[in-house]
């Protein structure tokens, strides 16, 4: 399988999974953490789509944690 395809294959797996979770968040920012995280993966050598898929919604989870603690930071500190 082309790497386009493990990447198109895992990237649906894990935007379908966060749909149906309720935790998708904004479009672009959303598909851009999820490529990112996937790229990251493939630079070290993983090829298996599920693998690169449950590793982006971790860090799409992650980021969104972050992004949370932030914003509840500034509006305490606002």
């Amino acid at each position: 399988m082309s790497i386009r395809c493990t990447v198109e294959s895992a990237f649906f797996i894990a935007w379908s999974f966060l749909e149906q979770s309720g935790e998708l968040g904004p479009p672009d920012e959303t598909a851009n953490i999820i490529l990112d995280a996937i790229e990251a993966q493939l630079r070290t050598g993983e090829r298996r789509q599920l693998m690169l898929a449950n590793k982006a919604i971790d860090a799409y989870r992650r980021q969104m944690a972050q992004g949370r603690l932030l914003a509840g930071r500034q509006i305490r500190l606002g």
